[in-house]
């Protein structure tokens, strides 16, 4: 099977293509490198391309033809929820616009008809239950950025029956962790690489908010380990080889939840440093509680989640002190503020 994967070189986009690789598979990659590094897809061929951009449904139907591709992974796309909330004109433009795009492509294609979104939890806002099932009613994502992830579910689902296309959405939760040390998060956009990279420069690492209606007043979230979450994605790809699926939806998280303040502990532990972390006010956007049940995939798919917290944080500092770039003088560190 070949699969083009979108955003194949950034944090979970790699950690998929290594998976693929593993699982036997020919890769082809599209991506704008914005985050991104051509090293990191293990020699797949790479197109370099920006999927929101005019033109660029037109341009993919032409590689998924040229590369006799079968199925599209897509995670090319903006994902911070803050930012969303100060741009969500461009969060549309690019999220939307490159779904549109992607569909677009593969309804041109002559062979390409599977699809794997990546979805996102941010589609369920503030739902009303403490674990998640995929069928909570209603889904108001109270973010720019959970309304593109919601608005592309709901256009691969029109585009099923029109032009063929398989399609299933992973809705995941907060992924970190690393596999292979070389895969190592590229951009300082999620939690525990934004506390690394402050605790790099000698700065307490931020909690953005400590007064949400949660056990220790930070935000609970569903860790999920990115090495687990590519595995979902493979499992995923055989699901829409079956002519009969129940579903189109799944959750991929543990069902546990672990604060903010509860990971800055780990990191604590994990590190050896002893720094002191500063509260701050909370994000726009942000939910206080998100945690998901896996259960529907666990059953549909067989998938379940192999590592558990500690295994995040441990191999994310592995990964960031094998890094020349990132490494901390742990035995010289001190805290400058």
């Amino acid at each position: 099977m070949t699969v083009l994967v979108t955003g194949g070189c950034g944090y979970i986009g790699a950690h998929v293509v290594h998976a693929l690789h593993e699982a036997g598979e020919k890769v082809v990659v599209v991506d704008d490198l914005s985050y991104g590094k051509p090293t990191r897809i293990e020699g797949s061929r790479l197109y370099g391309m920006d999927i929101s951009a005019p033109g660029a449904g037109d341009r993919l139907a032409e590689i998924l033809d040229a590369e006799d591709v079968d199925a599209v992974i897509h995670f090319a796309a903006r994902k911070q929820v803050g930012e969303s909330v100060e741009k969500p004109l461009w969060y549309y433009q690019q999220n939307i616009g490159g779904m549109l795009n992607v569909l677009t492509g593969m309804s041109k294609s002559q062979k390409t008809k599977k699809l794997v979104f990546s979805s996102s939890a941010a589609t369920y806002g503030v739902p009303p239950v403490d674990v998640v099932p995929e069928d909570v009613v209603p889904m108001l994502p109270i973010n720019p950025y959970g309304q593109t992830k919601l608005f592309g579910e709901w256009m691969a689902r029109a585009c099923e029956g029109r032009y063929g296309i398989r399609f299933c959405a992973l809705r995941y939760f907060n992924v970190a962790g690393c596999g292979p040390v070389e895969l190592e998060d590229p951009a300082i956009l999620n939690l525990i690489p934004m506390l690394l990279d402050r605790l790099k420069k000698g700065k307490a690492p931020l909690i953005f908010g400590d007064d949400y209606p949660t056990p220790d007043g930070t935000c609970v979230r569903d860790y999920i380990h990115v090495s687990d979450l590519a595995d979902a994605h493979i499992a995923a790809l055989k699901y829409l080889d079956r002519d009969e699926r129940k579903y189109d939806a799944f959750n991929v998280g543990t069902g546990e939840g672990t604060s903010v303040r509860q990971i800055v502990d780990e990191l604590k532990k994990v590190t050896g440093l002893p720094f002191q972390e500063h509260v701050q006010g909370r994000r726009a956007g942000d939910p206080p509680h998100l945690i998901g049940s896996p259960k529907r995939i666990n059953e549909e798919m067989g998938w379940h989640a192999k590592y558990n917290v500690e295994d995040i944080v441990e191999s994310a500092w592995r990964a960031w002190q094998a890094n020349p770039e990132h490494r901390i003088d742990v035995e010289n560190w001190k805290q400058t503020d």
